[in-house]
């Protein structure tokens, strides 16, 4: 019987393969052109929304509204925003009806999730049968999270079993410890307690490659989300993954 380890290998493997074979030919818009149809979300989208066929409509949702996005993060003043739709917490969607989308896409933000398993299955609960998951996730080791630990499975199963509120002071420690660089440790906790002060969307959790992969693996043998895995593709500095939802999750 197939461990996660053994399967975690295997898929790494066949990705690199993959990579080399098919890198010219895939990026993010073209892997958009093969899965994005219909309509659906876009949930963090900021500045950057993923370039989607013109056939395809999209609504953007943000935890709030573009003109308190612009105030939280002054360092993309010069951006221009997207304009929120919808104002809604990703992670949850509760403003999203069950089976009602045809897509949703989370670029870079499953790792400023608390609870990235809940919230993966939100997205796939508010998605049709057959509807489409279009993940893109930052290997840390490309990122400004390169010197921080990676986040453990064990350490995401627990954020789903028990609540994040559990670890949610440590990883705003440890971003303000190798993030911002903070050493005094007297400004460390002014800046920490600030942060959490103003709910400022930090990274959460930090993977490679392997964890990104075993977490799918885990979602897969452990849980009844009810998906197919149709694409996991290293692009650059992340890693974009297509899921299919097969049943009701």
């Amino acid at each position: 019987m197939h461990t996660i380890k053994n399967i975690v290998i295997t898929l790494v493997r066949n990705i690199r393969r993959f990579c080399k074979f098919f890198a010219a030919k895939f990026d993010r818009e073209s892997i958009a052109c093969m899965y994005i149809k219909g309509r659906g979300i876009e949930i963090g989208a900021l500045h950057s929304p993923l370039q989607l066929p013109k056939s395809v409509k999209a609504k953007y949702i943000d935890r709030m509204s573009t003109f308190e996005l612009k105030k939280q993060y002054p360092e993309l003043k010069s951006k221009e925003f997207l304009n929120v739709d919808i104002i809604d917490d990703g992670e949850h969607l509760s403003k999203i009806k069950d089976s009602t989308q045809d897509f949703v896409i989370a670029n870079h933000f499953l790792e400023h999730c608390q609870n990235p398993i809940g919230a993966i299955g939100n997205m796939l609960r508010v998605l049709k049968n057959g509807g489409v998951l279009y993940l893109s996730i930052p290997d840390k080791r490309y990122s400004f999270d390169a010197d921080r630990p990676q986040t453990s499975i064990d350490h995401i199963l627990r954020d789903y079993q028990e609540g994040p509120e559990w670890s949610k002071e440590q990883h705003f420690d440890e971003w303000t410890r190798y993030i911002a660089n903070i050493k005094d440790a007297g400004e460390a906790d002014r800046y920490m307690v600030h942060l959490m002060n103003i709910d400022y969307s930090i990274h959460y959790h930090a993977w490679t490659q392997t964890e990104i992969i075993e977490l799918v693996a885990t979602l897969k043998k452990k849980f009844s989300f009810g998906f197919e895995v149709e694409l996991i593709f290293k692009n650059i500095g992340e890693v974009i993954i297509i899921l299919k939802k097969t049943v009701k999750s």
